[in-house]
């Protein structure tokens, strides 16, 4: 496995219920800022490999990305779940939401 997707997997793993994570912060923190693609790669490769909490990653403005209606549903729903909550358009509000873990954070600009 490479460092680059273990970090993934790691960061991912350690989001608390409750919050989330935007995919290219998730790279950021894993070293490659431009690595969002990858982040979603791996994440539907390994998420049940891995039993990766993967609906607690979002993408940039904070909406649900997947393309599925099912899919969009289940990850409000576990989103919901946990007490974050979802507008109408799939959207979680980052400002209240966004988990940022400043000990692993190996980029600053991985806070934004």
């Amino acid at each position: 496995m490479q460092p680059f997707t273990k970090r993934v997997i790691e960061i991912i793993k350690a989001i608390p219920e409750g919050n989330v994570m935007t995919y290219g912060q998730i790279a950021a923190q894993a070293g490659s800022p431009r690595g969002a693609r990858q982040v979603v790669r791996i994440l539907h490769s390994l998420s049940a490999v891995h039993s990766l909490p993967w609906h607690r990653v979002v993408n940039a403005k904070g909406e649900i990305a997947l393309q599925e209606e099912e899919a969009r549903f289940m990850q409000s729903f576990y989103l919901n779940n946990e007490g974050v909550e979802t507008d109408e358009a799939g959207r979680v509000n980052l400002e209240r939401y966004r988990y940022i873990d400043t000990e692993q954070a190996s980029d600053p600009d991985a806070l934004q």
